[in-house]
């Protein structure tokens, strides 16, 4: 898949307010600073497109991509670290859980993980409540390109571990970069499989 147009929807303060789904939708969260948007430039080759900063928590609201006219990126509110009080925090998980739990169009989350990091207890709740509640993810390990090959190797080594000692099988894995490009194909593979889900329960 090739993406050849991008661009920006809406901004949600609640579930209710995003656009009608009527398209298949991908959705991309984690960790607060854990490059949301500089993936989503990287993906749609927009530097511009999603609004990077350097202070945790900047995006707090349910931010719609439109692509190729055909299905909707989406950037969701970060958890985890933000310099926000414990009510909007509380708001906002509220938010992304009623965004997940009910948005009949969301094909699948692609859950950013930082590759640099040993298992993040936050992180694996997250991927326990995903399990639990039965909605497709996608582990996406994000900044690949600050770790030599070794160590990235054995870093992915550590999470499969982990997350074997709850899960049978191993969700999908993504390893990428936004500086390089690299998990890029990838995950427009997984996405361009995956619409074709949508189109056969649509028809």
């Amino acid at each position: 898949m090739k993406i050849t147009q991008a661009e920006f929807v809406i901004s949600s303060t609640t579930f209710s307010q995003c656009p009608k789904a009527d398209r298949p939708e991908y959705a991309l969260i984690g960790r607060s600073n854990v490059g949301k948007s500089s993936l989503i430039n990287a993906l749609t080759g927009r530097k511009k497109l999603a609004k990077i900063s350097g202070s945790p928590g900047k995006t707090i609201l349910i931010n719609h991509f439109l692509i190729n006219r055909e299905w909707y990126l989406v950037d969701l509110p970060g958890y985890g670290f933000a310099k926000r009080s414990k009510t909007e925090r509380a708001k906002w998980q509220k938010m992304i859980r009623n965004y997940i739990l009910n948005r009949r169009n969301l094909m699948a989350l692609f859950l950013l993980v930082d590759l640099r990091l040993p298992p993040q207890q936050i992180d694996m709740e997250f991927v326990e409540w995903l399990g639990i509640s039965q909605i497709p993810f996608v582990i996406v390990f994000t900044k690949a390109d600050k770790l030599k090959n070794m160590q990235a190797a054995n870093k992915l080594k550590a999470y499969r571990e982990r997350l074997l000692e709850n899960w049978e099988e191993l969700p999908e894995m993504i390893v990428t970069s936004s500086k390089t490009g690299s998990g890029k194909e990838e995950m427009l593979a997984y996405v361009e499989r995956t619409n074709t889900f949508f189109k056969n329960k649509a028809g």
